[in-house]
């Protein structure tokens, strides 16, 4: 069933989609605004454009048309929650589990596995990313943030966006990198040689990568990578660009008898919570195979 409210604006000068966000704090500014598109949102019975500037005294109208079905469904996938609250979970993802379905793959996702335990987050959003505020390779493990709510989901990704975000990696790379401590500045975009792959190009996306020796092992490094910008591919890319693959990278690194997917990890997550502000990280330990590779190599 339709939603409907009917809000009357005490001031001149706001904008119309803002003015309905703050009315309707479960819509977020682009569902307003294709709510508005849509002609499901009129002023003084007629419809608008998103960017109007509403006078005081305007009457508003808003028809909320109800969510439907998700594709999606629920699956009893493991999960480990490391943090919870009534906006977002905090999760130490597996190697080897997709974080959303796309099309044509709507299984066996960590989405799938989410909904399992928290089924209404298939309603906080039309698409098959529903929670989803970041990503991590398939094959790359380690925590991750997941929203519980529409309002969560915005404040969160303005987080990532605005660069807000502490995101650390562990990776080990063939080679022993020196200086122990570096910046590696390189735009990122898709190789033009295979459009599946990324590469450090001229005219690609701005991209920033904080790397700290934390050990060498025999001729191997051990690294906390940050990541400052949340490009494709970024860590694989801009290790391999100054030559330091990533060990058991398929696409960008090196192979490795010791491992059976990338020694990559997300081992540190810091953000601000959407309900009070207060700074907080997480962290996750580096998984049994990736120490057993160390142990292996070393």
């Amino acid at each position: 069933m339709d939603k409907t409210y009917r809000f009357v604006a005490d001031k001149s000068g706001i904008r119309l989609d803002k003015f309905v966000v703050e009315k309707c704090p479960e819509l977020s500014r682009t569902h307003a605004q294709k709510l508005i598109d849509d002609g499901y949102i009129t002023v003084n019975g007629h419809v608008a454009k998103a960017s109007l500037k509403l006078n005081a005294g305007d009457r508003v109208d808003i028809v909320i048309p109800p969510t439907p079905p998700s594709p999606l469904a629920p699956e009893a996938i493991p999960l480990n929650i490391v943090y919870e609250d009534d906006d977002l979970l905090v999760v130490d993802k597996p190697a080897g589990l997709t974080v959303h379905p796309a099309p044509g793959h709507l299984e066996h996702t960590l989405v799938n596995a989410i909904l399992s335990h928290f089924p209404h987050l298939a309603d906080i959003s039309d698409s098959l990313r529903p929670g989803v505020v970041h990503r991590l390779d398939k094959d790359t493990s380690g925590v991750m943030l997941v929203a519980k709510n529409k309002v969560a989901q915005d404040n969160l990704i303005n987080q990532f966006r605005t660069r807000s975000i502490m995101k650390a990696y562990l990776a080990l790379v063939k080679g022993k990198l020196t200086p122990e401590r570096g910046i590696i500045e390189a735009a990122i975009g898709r190789d033009p040689g295979n459009r599946k792959r990324m590469a450090v190009v001229t005219l690609g996306r701005e991209a920033r990568t904080e790397y700290q020796v934390i050990k060498y092992t025999g001729n191997y490094t051990l690294l906390e990578v940050l990541m400052e910008t949340g490009r494709t591919h970024q860590i694989r890319v801009h290790l391999a660009a100054i030559g330091y693959p990533v060990v058991g990278d398929p696409v960008y690194g090196i192979k490795s008898p010791h491992l059976s997917r990338q020694f990559l990890h997300a081992c540190r997550l810091g953000f601000k919570l959407p309900s009070t502000g207060e700074y907080v990280e997480f962290e996750s330990e580096l998984p049994p195979d990736l120490e057993q590779a160390l142990e292996d190599i070393g």
